[in-house]
C-alpha cells in the first residue's frame, strides 16, 4: 500500500493487522462501502475496528459482519447501529470470483484495511485467505525472526 505522501485525502481509518498472520492471503480486492453519514464522521474521528470483522456473499450481495464504528456523540437524530452489517460495493464479475472462492475452495473473505481514498471515499480491502494451522504460524514467526537478525548482522558487518 505505497501511497504518497502529498496525498491529503489519504487516511488509514481501522487496519487488521492480525489477519497477516492467522491467514495466508491469496489475493486482495478494493471494495466500496456503503454507510451512512455519522458512521462516515465517526471514521473520520477514529472510532473503527475490523479486526473481529469477516465479509461473506449472501444472496448474490457482499456483506462486512461485526465491524465496529463508533456512535458519533454529535449526531441526534440519525444515529446508527455500532455492529450493523455493511453492504460492500463490487462488481458482479468480482462477486463471482468471491462466490467461487469461497464455495469451492474453501477460502474466507477477510477485511484487512479500511482508509479514505485520494477522493476522500471510504473504501476497504477484502483478501481471499486461508486459515493457517499453529505449524505454518510458528515457521512464519521462525522466518521473521532469522530476517531480524540477518539484518542486524549486516547492519553490524556491513
Amino acid at each position: 500500500m505505497a501511497q504518497k505522501k502529498s496525498d491529503p485525502n489519504y487516511k488509514v481509518i481501522a487496519e487488521n493487522r492480525r489477519a497477516r498472520y492467522d491467514y495466508f492471503i491469496d489475493d486482495d480486492l478494493e471494495c466500496g462501502i456503503i454507510l451512512e453519514g455519522s458512521e462516515v464522521k465517526s471514521a473520520r474521528t477514529g472510532g473503527t475496528n475490523i479486526a473481529e470483522s469477516y465479509a461473506a456473499v449472501e444472496d448474490g450481495e457482499l456483506w462486512l459482519v461485526n465491524s465496529y464504528i463508533a456512535p458519533y456523540d454529535k449526531a441526534k437524530t440519525f444515529k446508527h447501529l455500532e455492529r450493523r452489517r455493511r453492504k460492500l460495493l463490487v462488481s458482479r464479475k468480482q462477486m463471482s470470483n468471491l462466490w467461487n472462492a469461497t464455495q469451492r475452495k474453501g477460502m474466507t473473505l477477510v477485511p484487512l484495511v479500511m482508509y479514505f481514498n485520494h477522493k476522500g471515499l471510504v473504501k476497504i480491502k477484502i483478501g481471499i485467505a486461508k486459515g493457517k494451522q499453529n505449524h505454518d504460524k510458528r515457521a512464519t514467526e521462525a522466518k521473521r525472526d532469522w530476517s531480524r537478525q540477518k539484518s542486524r548482522v549486516m547492519k553490524d558487518h556491513g
